[in-house]
């Protein structure tokens, strides 16, 4: 141990140096919504290629790639304090420490690639980069994969909203990331043949290719709708300080009431589904009775069905699910939230360390859930046809859009209250976006606090309701796209690219050597 203290202390890279990772950091997290601040991103990234190309060892280069993720990561996911702070006086001394904890664990998948990137191509700065460029590809991969993922904040989310996004549907987030990566570190290959100014050139050539096609592919005719249904958002704008309140929560039930009753503006015409947030209703599923069936009236005023974010139990378990209720209030069709946050709604590993009881008694004393069986597509009838539901988180992860059966549209629930109201709906709203990039489906999205919204399938966004407003959105069903590249292969076409680009760039200078022999 001592031995390793002393190797990093001695690849420390400087005040200099740490402080210029640090500044690179920061700007690629500029990039991320709310700011969107690409053409800061882009030098930023490009200042940590020119860093790791420099560092005199791997040691060095790792730490610089771990105070630059430390710094894009403690910026970008400074939202991380805002759940503790809604009970401030219990859970606020644990803010600093869970921000410091998830910012370090994200850092070190920047601080991986770079320290291999210098490891495997010591003593050819152009190799390395393009080696720390497809190790960054791989990383991104990966963390949208292990300890059950968590991808959020991701270097390609940086075109959220602009053109170059739309090539999401050809490889993704990854692919986008990989792209943005590249395109940062080709300038600051050190000069030869190609020249600095030619790679500079190729950069940026290959960005505006991607803007193009972009931005044509945003301007083609959409298909015909095929569907002339309307769905109704709701957005009550509960405070989660006061969403559990009992007097409260009668007052916020009431006012989903009337939400869904108000009759549609401007004479357009009824919904055909009325849609509340995650755990919209302060009582579980089957205690709902009266309540419930005084909701479905509400929306069968409009002859609407109501679907709902509702916890449920089952069998000693406790469920976060959506249910799609029948005239009567009782539950046709029911969703289970099946990936979970770790911690903020189930504890890892419980029932493998003390029996499979401890979820029902993590759901009773920790606010803890159980997960559901997987995607599943629900069938709201003809006119809605099918749809995927997601719950929250669930819609950070591309993955968990992909089911057998294909649906015609995506609906999120969620309930970004939690996240306060100045970087993390933000952020989360956009990864909604690129879902529906990626996929081609439109994706309709119903938050308590905001951003509810309609979000096209190519992920522009039709209509918002911005945070802290209540209100509703009425809306058609926008029509869906055929089935994207990403859509069908997912990841691996991507990962197959990264992985073979890493095994030419470290096999080339053997075969060179066996050539010139």
């Amino acid at each position: 141990m001592r031995r390793l203290f002393a190797a990093a202390g001695r690849a420390w890279p400087g005040r200099r140096m740490a402080g210029l990772a640090v500044l690179a950091g920061l700007a690629v997290a500029a990039g991320q919504a709310p700011l969107g601040a690409w053409w800061v991103a882009l030098p930023g990234l490009a200042l940590l290629a020119g860093l790791v190309r420099g560092a005199p060892g791997p040691g060095r280069a790792a730490w610089l790639g771990l105070l630059a993720g430390l710094a894009h990561f403690g910026a970008a996911l400074i939202w991380l304090v805002e759940p503790f702070l809604v009970d401030p006086l219990r859970h606020a001394w644990l803010a600093p420490f869970a921000l410091v904890a998830m910012a370090l664990g994200m850092a070190l998948f920047w601080a991986v690639p770079a320290g291999l990137a210098a490891r495997l191509a010591p003593g050819a700065p152009a190799r390395r980069l393009v080696v720390f460029a497809l190790g960054m590809g791989l990383s991104e991969l990966a963390r949208g994969y292990l300890f059950t993922g968590f991808p959020w904040a991701r270097i390609g989310h940086v075109w959220i909203g602009t053109p170059v996004a739309q090539t999401a549907a050809l490889w993704g987030a990854v692919g986008l990331s990989f792209l943005t990566v590249l395109a940062a570190a080709l300038p600051v290959i050190p000069r030869g043949r190609p020249s600095r100014a030619g790679l500079a050139a190729l950069a940026l050539a290959g960005l505006a290719a991607a803007w193009g096609w972009g931005a044509w592919r945003l301007d083609q005719p959409l298909p015909e709708p095929g569907r002339d249904a309307r769905i109704r958002l709701i957005q009550p704008n509960a405070e989660q300080h006061l969403k559990w309140d009992p007097q409260m929560a009668r007052a916020f039930f009431l006012r989903h009431l009337d939400l869904t009753e108000a009759p549609p503006e401007d004479g357009a015409p009824p919904p055909d589904l009325v849609v509340w947030s995650e755990t919209a209703v302060p009582f579980l599923l089957e205690d709902g009775g009266r309540a419930l069936a005084r909701a479905a009236q509400a929306a069968g005023r409009h002859g609407a069905r109501l679907a709902l974010g509702v916890q449920r139990r089952e069998a000693g378990r406790f469920y976060n699910s959506l249910a799609l209720l029948d005239a009567a209030g009782r539950p046709e069709q029911i969703y289970d939230k099946h990936h979970l946050v770790p911690f903020g709604e189930y504890v890892p590993l419980a029932d493998e360390l003390l029996g499979p009881g401890y979820a029902g008694f993590a759901a009773r004393q920790l606010a803890g859930y159980s997960p559901g069986p997987g995607p599943e597509v629900l069938d709201f009838g003809p006119r809605l046809g099918r749809a995927l539901p997601l719950i929250c988180y669930e819609a950070v992860f591309p993955r968990n859009l992909r089911t057998p059966e294909r649906p015609d549209w995506v609906l999120q629930v969620t309930n970004d209250a939690w996240f306060g109201r100045l970087i993390g709906p933000w952020q989360h709203l956009g990864q909604a976006r690129l879902r529906a990039v990626e996929q081609g489906l439109p994706v309709l999205r119903a938050a308590n606090t905001g951003v509810s919204a309609v979000i096209g399938p190519r992920g522009e966004l039709r209509e918002t309701l911005g945070m802290g407003r209540e209100g509703a959105i009425d809306t058609a069903l926008p029509p869906a796209l055929p089935p994207t590249l990403y859509a069908r292969w997912g990841d691996m076409p991507v990962l197959l690219l990264l992985l073979a680009g890493l095994g030419a760039g470290l096999a080339w200078p053997r075969l060179w050597r066996v050539r010139r022999h």
